[in-house]
C-alpha cells in the first residue's frame, strides 16, 4: 500500500513539473518574439487606401519640349513729315527706313543679302506691325532667303542703314543711286540728295 501511494505521489509531482516547464517555455517564446526586439513581425502590405494616399512624383515635361521663347519688340512704322526731307517712314526707335531700287515690288523680293544686309539691316517682322500714318493695306511681308519675314511697304522691302548713328538721320539717302528714303506711300523720297546723285525716273 505504501508502495502504491509513493507511486501516485511521484506521478503527480512529475506531471506538475512538466506543466510548469511547458508554461515557462511558452513565456520565453512569447518574449523572444516581442519584448526583446530580436525578431520583428513582417509589415503588413499597405491597404488600397494607404497606397492611394502616397503622392507620386510630378511627371517631367515631355523630352525635347522647350519653353516658348519670349517675343521681341513689335515692329512699328511711323509715317511723318520731318524738316528738309519731308515725308518719311521711321521705325519705333526713330530710325529712317529705306527702299532699294534693285529689289522688286511685284512680286516682292529682296536682293540685299550677305554683306549688303549687314550694311542695310532688313526690317524683320515679329508680328503685326503697329502703324502710325501708314496705310495698313500697303503693309505686308516677304520671305527672305534665310527664311525670315521682311516687312514691305507697297511691295518694297524695308531697311535701316547701319551708318545712321542717331534717330532721324538719313545718311543712306541716295547711296549708290539705288537707296532712297521711303515715303508712307512706298514711293522714293528724292529730297536732300547728295551732290552728284541724279533723281531716278519715277
Amino acid at each position: 500500500m505504501a508502495a502504491v501511494l509513493a507511486l501516485v505521489m511521484w506521478t503527480s509531482n512529475a506531471t506538475g513539473l512538466q506543466g510548469r516547464t511547458v508554461a515557462q517555455t511558452e513565456q520565453v517564446g512569447a518574449a523572444a518574439q516581442g519584448d526583446y526586439g530580436d525578431v520583428q513581425e513582417p509589415l503588413a502590405p499597405p491597404t488600397s487606401e494607404e497606397a492611394a494616399s502616397v503622392e507620386e512624383p510630378a511627371a517631367d515635361a515631355p523630352e525635347g519640349q522647350a519653353a516658348p521663347a519670349p517675343s521681341g519688340p513689335q515692329v512699328t512704322l511711323v509715317g511723318k513729315s520731318v524738316p528738309k526731307m519731308g515725308e518719311v517712314v521711321q521705325d519705333g526707335d526713330g530710325r529712317t527706313l529705306y527702299r532699294f531700287d534693285k529689289d522688286t515690288p511685284d512680286p516682292a523680293k529682296s536682293n540685299c543679302e550677305g554683306q549688303c544686309a549687314v550694311t542695310w539691316p532688313p526690317v524683320l517682322s515679329n508680328g503685326t506691325p503697329q502703324l502710325q500714318g501708314v496705310d495698313p493695306a500697303l503693309v505686308s511681308t516677304v520671305k527672305r532667303a534665310d527664311g525670315t519675314d521682311q516687312v514691305t511697304l507697297d511691295g518694297w522691302p524695308l531697311y535701316t542703314y547701319a551708318k545712321d548713328e542717331a534717330p532721324g538721320q538719313w545718311k543712306g539717302q541716295g547711296v549708290g543711286g539705288t537707296w532712297f528714303v521711303v515715303q508712307p506711300n512706298g514711293k522714293r523720297n528724292v529730297e536732300c540728295l547728295p551732290p552728284g546723285v541724279t533723281p531716278p525716273a519715277a
